[in-house]
């Protein structure tokens, strides 16, 4: 059962947190959202929980009339893509080295700071998008162009350029085996700069059309667009057409993550024997309790009953393909993963490169001081958090990750 919190003046919040830990600015954090007015019927939160900005991470925002742009973030439709090969074990090279370098070169990653410096993470120059990107922003292109007639600043972003580019961060490939020894390819990205430019004009626009009443709200990055608003109809549009973009961007580098391990490992193969494609960072209208509510997932995954899902742990740590139980408490949804423990500024201060290296020690995978922030000992215990949802998810599939590329 989850731990449930009475909230004065507020809903209630339900935490799926049995046997993690939880930090007291996380739950500041949380009562400062289920104190607004317009929340539904209480907050769930999962275990991966963990500060955030505006809205906590790990958390299931139900609202009726509103929506908090800063809660879905500026990272819209960020998640994961999974697909089982029909490779196993041993059908890798001896050595990975070779694997992780042509995945390198297939698909963009990180990121050149610097004003008039190519970024190493877009299609630029001479590095063309490949046709099958090509065909998806087609796709794409009429929906842009309806929020670009609206918001024309919109247009002088990142949006061709980085479709079917990886981002930096958290976001990563993999190459992983199941317990049965099979291969599956595995990523974990979102709506890129397009998307980061979409979030940041909605949050922008949220603060300023309620700037007499942002005095009254605990932190500004609650500010929230009202239905039937100028801008609630807009954000809808936008928002949704930044989700469709992840979910593309996602399908565009499993394309190329496949092409490239085809280059590299002399047994034909084929994939998609079982794949998932999810959001966990996204907004979108939902029924529950009876009512139709939009329910914003900022760190959060849906778990329908029998609907299948991706919940990653750090990179170093086993990832669990999981069955959503559609626990109806819980708004039918699970974590998005282990959850950090701590700032990637704390990470950077305590620990080393040694470090890194024997918390990878197993896999193929940077092990410099640029990735420190994301150790695994940043992470919560990956089996702690799964052993506080099991109402909400049962496992399919656990996965090791035997190659890891980071952004």
């Amino acid at each position: 059962m989850p731990e449930v919190v009475a909230v004065a003046n507020g809903r209630p919040i339900w935490m799926w947190t049995e046997g993690v830990p939880v930090e007291a600015a996380a739950r500041e954090q949380l009562l400062n959202t289920a104190r607004l007015p317009f929340i539904f019927h209480h907050l769930a939160v999962m275990p991966d929980v963990h500060l955030g900005k505006g809205s906590t991470i790990g958390s299931v925002i139900p609202t009726r009339g509103a929506i908090i742009p800063a809660a879905v973030g500026v990272d819209i439709g960020c998640g994961m893509i999974a697909t089982r090969s029909t490779l196993n074990a041993a059908d890798l090279p001896d050595c990975l080295r070779g694997l992780r370098s042509a995945i390198e070169a297939a698909v963009p990653h990180g990121r050149t700071l610097g004003r008039g410096k190519r970024d190493e993470g877009s299609w630029q120059g001479s590095r063309l998008p490949p046709a099958a990107v090509d065909a998806l922003w087609a796709g794409l292109l009429p929906g842009f162009r309806r929020i670009v007639g609206k918001y024309p600043r919109l247009q002088d972003t990142n949006h061709h350029q980085h479709l079917g580019t990886l981002g930096s961060g958290n976001h990563f490939i993999e190459v992983c085996l199941d317990e049965a020894e099979r291969v599956w390819f595995m990523l974990h990205s979102g709506s890129r700069g397009v998307g980061n430019a979409i979030g940041s004009t909605f949050i922008a626009l949220a603060q300023a059309d309620m700037r007499q009443h942002l005095a009254n709200l605990p932190d500004r990055d609650l500010a929230y667009l009202e239905e039937g608003s100028r801008h609630f109809a807009d954000y809808l549009e936008a928002v949704g057409w930044a989700q469709e973009y992840a979910r593309c961007n996602r399908v565009a580098m499993m394309g190329q993550l496949v092409a490239a391990a085809r280059r590299v490992i002399g047994k034909p193969f084929s994939v998609d024997a079982e794949a998932v494609n999810c959001h966990h960072n996204y907004v979108q209208r939902e029924q529950h309790f009876g009512s139709e509510v939009f329910v914003t997932r900022k760190g959060a995954l849906s778990a329908r009953k029998g609907e299948l899902g991706i919940i990653p742990g750090s990179m170093g740590a086993r990832s669990y393909i999981v069955r959503g139980l559609g626990n109806a408490e819980a708004f039918s949804s699970c974590s998005h993963g282990a959850g950090r423990v701590m700032s990637r500024n704390e990470a950077r201060r305590r620990f080393t490169v040694a470090d890194q290296e024997r918390a990878t020690a197993h896999v193929e995978c940077r092990k410099d001081k640029a990735v420190i922030d994301e150790i695994p000992l940043a992470y919560k215990d990956i089996d702690a958090v799964m052993h506080a949802q099991r109402s909400l998810v049962e496992v399919v599939h656990t996965l090791h990750q035997v190659v890891c590329v980071k952004g």
